[in-house]
């Protein structure tokens, strides 16, 4: 039986370590956390944690043809999930770190079970978020991801302790540093070699 949601509150500026460790406990014991980006709060969990992957989907009322979602430190492992050229390498550096989300050919490296069944893909995302790059040091691949969009919102979930409220039940840890941006990421098909718009959110979308 899972225990209680954790609640655990840092400074959005300056996350105590102590506090840090505690959420990498929970996700090395494959936890599913929710945590702030710069575009409303996010579901996570360790990318190798299949379990974890269905709870978020749960949770989100998604299907297998969503697309789960990267969310990397920075762009220097790009490559060992995602096939892209330097056209698509330039874009993404240009707009990284921010309010975006790619859908990008999926290497061999990320588990057939990530992918969209159908093409192959898989999203990436690089957040300038303080708190959430501050649990991404403590790991060598990004954390299997998504927006906390709840069915039949616009809008993603801002609140900590709004979160902990209504969630608490399917969660392991509530991760709260503070307010975050309460527009979604916008979502860029950059399948092929110009990039299509799926989703205008957050982020300014140029061709």
């Amino acid at each position: 039986m899972r225990k209680e949601c954790q609640y655990i509150s840092v400074h959005p500026d300056n996350p105590q370590p102590r506090l840090l460790a505690q959420v990498v406990e929970i996700l090395d014991k494959g936890g599913v956390i929710a945590y702030p980006t710069e575009s409303g709060y996010a579901l996570g969990c360790l990318l190798d944690n299949s379990e974890g992957a269905k709870r978020i989907k749960a949770i989100r009322g998604l299907d297998d043809s969503h697309n789960l979602t990267l969310v990397c430190r920075d762009l220097s492992n790009l490559s060992e999930y995602a096939k892209v050229g330097n056209t698509q390498f330039r874009y993404l550096k240009s707009h990284l770190p921010g309010p975006y989300t790619f859908i990008l050919p999926a290497s061999r490296e990320v588990p057939r079970r990530l992918q969209n069944p159908k093409r192959k893909t898989i999203g990436l995302r690089v957040t300038p978020n303080i708190v959430a790059n501050a649990v991404l040091a403590y790991f060598d691949k990004p954390l299997l991801s998504s927006t906390l969009i709840m069915p039949g919102d616009q809008h993603p979930m801002t609140d900590g302790w709004s979160i902990r409220e209504d969630l608490g039940h399917a969660l392991d840890a509530v991760l709260d540093g503070g307010f975050s941006g309460y527009e979604p990421t916008t979502i860029i098909d950059f399948t092929d070699d110009e990039p299509v718009l799926i989703r205008q959110g957050q982020g300014v979308y140029t061709e």
